[in-house]
Formats: structure tokens, C-alpha cells, sequence
């Protein structure tokens, strides 16, 4: 198999075997947003909303050049939604909309989502 064929087959978290160099491994403390993100993750589990197959799924749908940009939180955040809104539960307005009733908080002002 060329090395083509390869990286064609070869699914964008499938690292096993390239240089990469070595992990460094490194304790750190996580941050608000990624133990909400991981208690979400529990939730939609125990809910049976997503489950852990298709939170694989979802992150390998979005190609080698984002996983290779975002954060192990950040994947699965990205990967919740889209799940979500293929299932039709979420639609991407109701993020958005959520998103800025969020972002106001920190800024001062209040704005209602229902």
C-alpha cells in the first residue's frame, strides 16, 4: 500500500505509527468549561442521547486538519453539536442563541433565551 492509500484509509485519530516525536505527558488542572464538558458527556451517555461510538464517530467526521487544531475538549464539544443537531434535538440557532446569552453574562448584561 503506498503511503497515499494509507493516509486515505487511515482515519484523521489513527496516530499509531507516525513520527511524531514523544508524548509529553503533563499533568494540568482542568479548566470550568472542560469538566462541564465532561459531565455533559456523562449526561448525554446516561441519557442514552450519545453514546460513546458516536462521540468517536463524530470527532473523526471532522477530518485530520481540525482534530489537529483543537483541544481534546474542544472535539468533543464540536462533535456534541453536530451529533445533536443531526438527531434534530439542537438546531444550530438555538446555540448561537444560548452562545450570546452565555457571552453576556461575562460582559455584564443580561439577555433572556427561551
Amino acid at each position: 500500500m503506498t503511503q497515499t492509500e494509507n493516509l486515505l484509509r487511515q482515519l484523521p485519530t489513527e496516530l499509531g505509527g507516525l513520527d511524531a516525536g514523544p508524548v509529553e505527558r503533563v499533568e494540568h488542572e482542568y479548566l470550568p468549561w472542560e469538566k462541564r464538558c465532561h459531565a455533559l458527556a456523562n449526561v448525554l451517555d446516561i441519557r442514552k442521547i450519545v453514546n460513546t461510538e458516536e462521540k468517536r464517530r463524530g470527532i473523526e467526521s471532522l477530518g485530520g486538519e481540525i482534530v489537529g487544531k483543537l483541544t481534546y475538549y474542544e472535539r468533543w464539544i464540536i462533535a456534541f453539536a453536530n451529533i445533536l443537531f443531526q438527531k434534530q434535538i439542537l438546531t444550530p440557532d438555538e446555540l448561537a442563541r444560548k452562545m450570546e446569552e452565555v457571552s453576556s453574562r461575562s460582559s455584564g448584561d443580561t439577555v433572556r433565551c427561551d
